[in-house]
């Protein structure tokens, strides 16, 4: 292969992949330089995220309620087995619905009313949980929660991609991670404190006994959560009533004044926010309204949402559900010296230092290259726990549990061994190669390369294969592990990775510092040198 041929696109010459004349270009670097410091975007872009984090709290709610509702004192909510596999695979199944709805709410309702409307789901559900007098009303809750995440799964990445510009895109599109993450990390942290606060202040009579007085405790706590859980959704509702909709969604419904006034406020008027309006009407002129069936055989369609929807999909297959939702459970089978909420608020706070790096780090090393560290990591962690769970003898990795995973939490605890480290250092290490690569790149990817015609659909078809994706891995996930052993699930997500690292090489372009519709352009002439 020639040397010119590895040249990225951003360094061509060609007048077909320069999306201005030579003797502006310098000028709206400047330009979009200074936008960067536009505290508008910003502002819209923690609007909308709001939903991320509270998805990333509803999705790890089962792993601190999990143990609670199965030491409950009501037969009508207490958890065995079966209930509970269900109570934390039930949400990722809300979340497939919810993606399925959003490839209809995407382009009819718009990036930002999409994003509104799962408030009424999530505030709907949180009540129902807050208030449960049963097992159907808790299943429902999460039903309904999920939905709204797969909802704001879909839109909310969408909606930063088509506000921000390519100087940001990278670091705001990694954004929706560290929200769940902080979602996840205030839950554990509210969690705890809610206990606590308990002990410290005990209100059950304790002329029923101690054990009534801890069941009491442990009662209120996951309702407390639910409860909680109200707040960012009403932050979202409220900070998003001020905000733009997608200048790009507003070009393709004709509303063009809107749209201008839109990149002017995102922008600001002393950037030249012209030109780059010029540029979004120009690329949605070449394209239809929406997406017809004879066009999905245009390789211009069809490649990137193949590409969207694979990553979507071994994203969900390297096992990182199980592991949010069953991180508790896993801790205690494999009796890590620290207490399972202690390791499981620490792997959270790994996994929000692992999602900054990879938002700094994004638009300078690249997509790629993070994909690729974050898939070895990965790797290596899987193994890791894998045969640690294999070779380490009963007796040093909490073995009881091993005929089942979510039972663990009614079982003593047993002498623990430093060697127990070696579980919650892969743990730590496997969220941390998720969340530098795996976790926020997906999403970003998925709304940077799909066509804007076939955006709001695709989006939703990512969603949907995700979460049912994730759906079957966490039904199937304790089911395996009762018939096989927990390595076993430890194990495939290893091969997966190794999968992982292929895909990205074979499949995955690199469009940092791309344009959105620099990366359409690709995909319409199919220049390799951009994959490089």
């Amino acid at each position: 292969m020639e040397p010119s041929t590895r040249e990225p696109l951003v360094r061509k010459s060609s007048s077909s992949y320069r999306t201005f004349p030579g003797s502006t270009y310098k000028r709206l670097d400047k330009e979009y330089l200074r936008s960067l410091h536009n505290k508008r975007l910003y502002l819209a872009v923690f609007a909308a995220v709001m939903g991320n984090f509270s998805f990333g709290f509803a999705l790890v709610y089962p792993s601190p309620v999990i143990p609670a509702l199965e030491a409950h004192p009501s037969p009508a909510l207490r958890l065995d087995q079966h209930t509970a596999s269900w109570f934390g695979s039930v949400f990722t199944l809300g979340a497939a619905a919810g993606g399925l709805s959003t490839m209809v709410l995407n382009d009819r309702l718009g990036r930002k009313l999409s994003i509104m409307f799962s408030a009424l789901p999530s505030a709907l559900g949180y009540a129902l949980m807050a208030g449960a007098q049963g097992i159907g009303m808790l299943l429902l809750g999460r039903v309904l929660t999920g939905y709204a995440g797969g909802i704001t799964s879909a839109s909310i990445p969408v909606y930063i991609s088509e506000v921000s510009h390519p100087g940001v895109r990278g670091t705001l599109g990694a954004c929706p991670q560290i929200m769940a993450v902080l979602g996840s990390l205030v839950l554990y942290a509210l969690g705890k404190y809610l206990r606590v606060w308990r002990a410290r202040n005990p209100q059950p009579d304790l002329r029923e006994g101690p054990n009534h007085a801890a069941l009491s405790g442990l009662v209120l706590d996951w309702r407390w959560l639910a409860v909680a859980g109200e707040v960012p959704v009403l932050v979202m509702i409220v900070l998003l009533c001020f905000m733009p909709n997608s200048p790009r969604f507003l070009v393709s419904q004709g509303k063009e004044d809107e749209a201008l006034r839109s990149l002017c406020w995102l922008r600001g008027k002393d950037t030249d926010y012209a030109r780059e309006y010029e540029q979004i009407k120009d690329s949605v002129r070449k394209q239809s309204r929406r997406v017809s069936c004879a066009e999905i055989k245009d390789p211009f369609i069809y490649k990137p949402i193949l590409i969207a929807v694979g990553m979507r999909f071994l994203q969900q297959l390297s096992g990182v559900t199980c592991v949010l939702v069953y991180l508790q459970p896993i801790f205690k089978k494999t009796s890590v010296i620290l207490k399972p909420e202690y390791d499981a608020a620490l792997v959270g706070l790994v996994r929000l230092f692992s999602v900054a790096i990879a938002a700094v780090s994004m638009d300078k090393a690249g997509r790629k290259i993070l994909l690729f560290v974050s898939a070895g990591v990965m790797l290596v962690s899987n193994l890791t726990m894998g045969l640690y769970i294999h070779f380490v003898p009963a007796p040093q990795n909490g073995t009881i549990a091993n005929k089942t995973l979510v039972s663990s939490a009614n079982l003593p605890a047993e002498p623990t061994n430093y060697i127990t480290l070696i579980p919650l250092l892969a743990a730590m290490f496997f969220i941390m190669g998720y969340a530098m690569g795996w976790g926020p790149i997906t999403w970003l990817l998925m709304s940077e390369i799909l066509p804007l015609k076939a955006r709001g659909v695709a989006s939703g078809l990512c969603v949907v294969v995700s979460w049912l994706t994730a759906f079957t891995l966490t039904q199937l996930f304790l089911r395996v592990v009762d018939v096989f052993g927990l390595e076993v699930p430890f194990l495939f997500f290893a091969v997966i990775c190794a999968g992982n690292i292929l895909f990205t090489g074979c499949c995955v372009p690199e469009t940092k510092g791309r344009s959105l519709e620099q990366i359409e352009a690709f995909f319409r002439t199919g220049r390799r040198s951009f994959m490089r």
